[in-house]
């Protein structure tokens, strides 16, 4: 059976589509089979970020209500034949799912791939909470900001009070992403350390993502930057994938051993 993994931080506009898209595309070169889901009803963008905007019939909500099979939903990534995703509607909003429904379409997923990565929406209301019901594990992006770190904290409250897992009496791992790290602003008090992040969620980094222009530019050509080989965002999620994929992976230091401000927010997540 695969292993579900949910992308989630709480705030928007982190990076967690770009993360899933480039993520799923490294673990399929990698060799093992990966779907990709898009949870964000009505304002799917995991399609754009795979450049699968014009391929899409069926998204999950026609799985769950109107009798299509999930062989004719998924779509098959041009990028390797190991990728392929699922969408989210457009139409329709977050009140549509329902745990039964989603149960049974996750189980599905699990026996034809090794990999379901679930892209949350933002915020954490019952979108989100759905998305994270029946994860076996969760990558948390944050960006080096107070505001990113709270909300992602709140997030992996709700993970650890309300997922399927928790309620066996079983644990979701949970895995740290720290993207858009601008080396500079790191050393210049400006922007948090890996260090002052991990400190205050106390959660495993599988991966630290540098700030990279080239990002936005891949995005919207509907080709995840981690093909763009020269680029260091790309090396990074490469990096991510590998771990992901159970491979011993040593991290690079994006930061230059900066030390961070960790004195400046003393006290706002008592």
């Amino acid at each position: 059976m695969g292993i579900v993994i949910a992308v989630i931080s709480g705030k928007g506009g982190v990076g967690k589509t770009t993360t899933t898209a480039n993520l799923g595309v490294g673990i399929a070169q990698n060799g093992k089979k990966c779907v990709v889901v898009d949870f964000d009803i009505g304002q799917r963008n995991l399609d754009m970020h795979l450049g699968l905007e014009n391929r899409v019939v069926y998204d999950m909500v026609h799985v769950m209500d109107d009798g299509i099979s999930l062989k004719q939903a998924l779509i098959k990534s041009k990028i390797t034949p190991n990728l392929s995703f699922l969408a989210a509607s457009q139409t329709k909003d977050k009140s549509v799912l329902s745990s039964e429904k989603i149960k049974v379409m996750i189980e599905e997923l699990k026996k034809d791939f090794d990999y379901v990565i679930l892209d949350a929406p933002a915020g954490i209301e019952s979108g989100y909470e759905h998305t994270i019901e029946f994860a076996d594990r969760a990558i948390v992006v944050v960006n080096p900001e107070v505001s990113s770190i709270r909300d992602s904290d709140r997030a992996i409250g709700i993970l650890d009070s309300k997922s399927q897992k928790v309620k066996e009496g079983k644990e979701v791992e949970k895995y740290l992403i720290i993207n858009r790290i601008d080396p500079k602003m790191v050393q210049s008090g400006e922007m948090l350390s890996s260090e002052d992040i991990l400190d205050i969620l106390n959660i495993p980094l599988i991966g630290k993502i540098p700030e990279d222009k080239g990002i936005i530019e891949a995005s919207n050509q509907g080709k995840p930057i981690i093909l763009s080989k020269d680029s260091a965002a790309a090396q990074a999620y490469t990096r991510v994938s590998k771990r992901l994929c159970n491979e011993k992976v040593d991290f690079v230091d994006v930061e230059n051993h900066a030390k961070g401000f960790m004195s400046k927010i003393k006290g706002i997540f008592k």
